[in-house]
């Protein structure tokens, strides 16, 4: 007679083993109608799972978020039996749930269109219709090969010949259609109400490129079709906000096939770069950092020496020169250590800030690159600190109100924190993970704020802090990351004489803020829509004639400016003057300053924003005090 105990702590008593769902019809038919899944002693399972003993039972509703990830999970099988009907004979592979939605890998000669998609998605609503009971399945292995074998699914075969020995082999049925997964499942398709097919892309089987190409059809699915409805809006929003587009209406950058993975910098997009390091070199300085810089080729024994080559060598750039073998540097924590270690140090010269805007080149994959978002060259505002074990606390606490002063500078309030903990893969002991754990959930703590645990989820070398912040559109950028680390001064020979004159290893702390420059500047050109605040805009303001008699005027008005330290150019074209407010309002100058015969004779302007409002007439004092002031607040005030 199992008994029922449920999140709010009350018990249900049956007389014989109960089904989760008969559980949650007990309780009420709204909650038998709204079930979609459950969790039994923290194990999540099916609706149908029979519970024998007593157990802790939770009712999974699309309102939970793992309701939200049955639902995608189970789009992703209806996605997979949507195909296979359509298009006899595609073989299918993996259909994982990720952010926001699915994918499934298809096997197949055929090139999916966007006509495609359509036919697809309207065989998916159908079968929804149909509301076929969705049934699991558990068998041998032997059984579950037999079954895909005779169903010519060779992927699936070896999936299951790869499985561990002790795991239960489970195949999910609709109507006449099976798959293979671990599930759980919604109890039957009629349950998934909102879902939309959104794109094509190619993926090698298992990741690898010397794989066969397989054809990933991607989608989203959601609880009811207003969250559907809201989800395409957003990417909408996202699309209109590409970077890479943008990118090339403002004449910020390129990337090219002869450089893949880098970026070339043109003159507006460079200013923006320069800014950017500018600003954070001076605000590292005002809290005691020291500006550093390391080679980019550096000896492999280095790497082998600090961990890195055994780790990331696959990542790594690597040459051959004098019978020497060398590496790009993929990162610069080992250089650091290196300057570090010139010099004895006592416990006096702790903590110690170094920072670097390291050039850094990472081998990622072709496939995975993206505009300035995911490249193979970039430059990371890091740093390190060296100090004591007690420092630990101390120094994330003031890291942490570095960071929030930044993001805010750039216009970014809403920060999401995230302690990741130790890999199963890593090193340093034990005890070292303990302590550098609890030093930064202490220092989470002590400022009040609200964080989560990524268990696992830690560098090979220690635990971290991860930052992220929401755009306005409310997409989440993992940006900022501070990193205690036992491991890597020891390795590298790193020592300090401490107070009682013994040689210590200091503790390492790797940090960073903006992260790489190329991604955060991507980033900001979506958050803005590349209306970029004033203090980032690379052009803060245009001088625009009239007529060719109010040249010299205009041209002094630039000099002027200019000797003061804007940013500002002169359109002297002899174009109407709708024309030249038109293309510089189009190039998103936060200003336009006109001069008409008016303008000279009173030695003023008339001064526009870009959204078009009319500032007035001002004299240049005045402007300049105006442009003064809205460069000093930086982006922490709604734009012009």
């Amino acid at each position: 007679m199992p008994v029922i105990t449920l999140p709010d702590g009350s018990q249900r008593s049956f007389e014989n083993p109960v089904s989760v769902h008969d559980v949650a019809a007990d309780i009420g038919p709204g909650l038998a109608k709204a079930a979609l899944a459950g969790v039994v002693d923290g194990r999540e399972v099916d609706t149908s799972h029979i519970v024998e003993a007593d157990a802790a039972l939770a009712i999974i509703t699309e309102r939970d978020e793992a309701g939200l990830e049955v639902i995608r999970h189970s789009t992703a099988h209806l996605l997979a039996q949507a195909t296979q009907q359509l298009f006899p004979g595609i073989q299918v592979t993996i259909g994982p749930v990720i952010e926001d939605g699915f994918f499934y890998d298809f096997a197949t000669g055929h090139n999916f269109t966007p006509e495609d998609l359509e036919k697809i998605e309207q065989r998916m609503e159908e079968i929804v219709q149909q509301d076929l009971t969705v049934e699991r399945i558990v068998c041998s292995r032997e059984k579950a090969v037999e079954i895909f074998r005779n169903m010519g699914e060779r992927y699936k075969v070896q999936i299951i010949e790869e499985l561990p020995a002790d795991e239960e082999i489970s195949i999910y049925q609709q109507g006449a259609w099976m798959d293979l997964c671990r599930g759980p499942h919604v109890p039957s398709t009629g349950k998934l109400k909102a879902f939309k097919l959104t794109k094509v892309a190619g993926a090698y089987w298992r990741g690898d490129s010397n794989n066969e190409m397989l054809q990933r059809v991607y989608g989203t699915a959601w609880a009811n079709k207003k969250q559907l409805k809201q989800y395409l809006n957003r990417i909408e929003e996202a699309e209109k906000r590409d970077h890479r587009k943008i990118g090339k209406k403002l004449d910020l950058f390129h990337t090219q096939e002869e450089a893949p993975g880098m970026v070339f910098w043109h003159p507006a997009g460079w200013s923006i770069y320069q800014t950017i390091e500018q600003y954070m070199r001076e605000a590292q300085q005002q809290h005691d950092y020291q500006e550093i810089k390391t080679p980019q080729l550096v000896d492999l024994s280095l790497w082998k020496k600090s961990g890195h080559a055994d780790k990331f060598g696959d990542d790594m750039f690597m040459l051959k020169a004098e019978d020497r073998e060398f590496a790009v540097k993929p990162m610069n924590c080992p250089c650091h250590v290196q300057v570090f270690n010139q010099g004895l140090k006592s416990y006096r010269d702790l903590p110690l800030r170094l920072a670097e805007f390291g050039s850094c080149h990472r081998n990622e994959p072709s496939g995975s690159l993206h505009g300035i978002m995911r490249v193979r060259g970039f430059v990371q505002d890091d740093a390190h600190i060296f100090c004591t074990e007690e420092q630990i606390q101390p120094e994330v606490s003031s890291f942490i109100d570095f960071l929030h002063s930044v993001y805010e500078d750039f216009g970014f309030a809403d920060v999401i924190y995230r302690l990741s903990t130790r890999p199963e893969q890593r090193v340093g002991s034990d005890q070292d993970w303990d302590r550098a754990e609890k030093a930064l959930a202490d220092a989470l703590n002590a400022q009040d704020l609200p964080w989560e645990t990524l268990p696992g989820e830690g560098a090979f070398y220690g635990p971290k802090i991860e930052f992220s912040l929401k755009d306005c559109i409310g997409r989440v950028w993992q940006l900022g990351t501070i990193q205690v680390d036992f491991s890597m001064p020891g390795r590298l020979d790193a020592q300090y004489v401490a107070e009682d004159g013994s040689r210590q290893v200091p503790v390492m702390l790797h940090r960073a803020i903006l992260g790489s420059f190329e991604r955060f500047i991507g980033i900001l050109i979506e958050h803005y829509e590349g209306i970029f605040p004033t203090w980032l805009a690379p052009t803060q303001a245009v001088v625009l004639n009239i007529t060719d008699k109010q040249s010299e005027y205009a041209k002094s008005v630039e000099d002027s400016l200019k000797n003061k330290g804007f940013r500002v150019i002169s359109d002297l074209r002899n174009e109407k003057i709708g024309f030249k407010i038109r293309e510089h309002t189009i190039q998103k100058v936060p200003y336009l300053l006109v001069v008409g015969d008016k303008e000279v004779e009173s030695q003023t302007l008339a001064v526009r924003a870009r959204r078009g409002e009319d500032l007035g007439s001002m004299d240049l004092e005045a402007f300049e005090t105006h442009l003064a002031d809205d460069v000093a607040r930086r982006g922490r005030i709604a734009l012009n």
